[in-house]
């Protein structure tokens, strides 16, 4: 049975809590190490909590080592950061392009990044345009294994409500056999499930997946 260490940023997250859950009942990884910026209720003997400021390098580095596989759903809104971009663009690119940084220097061989389906360092979109920076400066890093998950809208319940969300989520069921198919909902369950599946795989250089990919992989 492999012995694998996976760590998880982001796991308070939508798609992050069903990622933890699926590592919790995988015996592919025995030990789950969880950093997070707030102290969350989580005990578990696989799983080791570690509290830290994302902004401290060295700590988040430290934090990385002897990881096997880092997955990585960070992710803010502005009404998060009250609208601060600059708060902003530290959560949703410093985090994942240095968590990928602290990979290269650790030599650990799989990052998982969520993403966005359009992501685009050109886009005159800041969301979209920012989840492609991220995706360019990690491509760029050269890490063995690199998996990038492109959902469109997701499923599943949020601590938190989101109007604007919910209808989407509406709009897009019911025009679901319009909608191409990488952009069509999908339940975070999903995503995660594939996330988990990918990291158990041989993949080398970098994989992008979306909904297709990710219906697949989830099976």
């Amino acid at each position: 049975m492999a012995q694998k260490t996976a760590t998880l940023i982001g796991a308070t997250g939508l798609i992050g809590a069903q990622i933890l859950q699926q590592l919790l009942e995988d015996p592919y990884f025995s030990n789950i190490k969880v950093l997070v910026r707030r102290p969350i209720d989580l005990a578990h003997p696989k799983v080791k909590v570690i509290l830290l400021n994302f902004a401290d390098e060295a700590a988040y580095q430290a934090a990385i080592a002897g990881s096997d596989v880092v997955f990585c759903s960070v992710g803010t809104t502005l009404k998060q950061v009250n609208g601060d971009m600059v708060a902003y663009r530290k959560i949703d690119y410093d985090i994942p392009v240095n968590a990928a940084r602290f990979c290269a220097a650790t030599a650990c061989p799989k990052f998982l990044l969520v993403s966005s389906i359009g992501a685009d360092s050109h886009s005159r979109n800041f969301y979209l345009k920012l989840k492609g920076e991220v995706e360019e400066k990690v491509d760029s890093l050269g890490l063995p294994s690199v998996s990038i998950f492109r959902p469109s809208m997701l499923v599943g319940q949020r601590a938190e409500f989101r109007l604007g969300e919910r209808i989407g989520q509406v709009v897009m069921g019911a025009l679901a056999f319009l909608i191409p198919a990488q952009y069509k909902a999908i339940n975070v369950k999903t995503v995660a499930a594939a996330m988990v599946a990918v990291a158990k795989k041989d993949t080398k250089g970098v994989q992008f997946y979306t909904y297709g990919e990710m219906v697949r992989g989830a099976d």
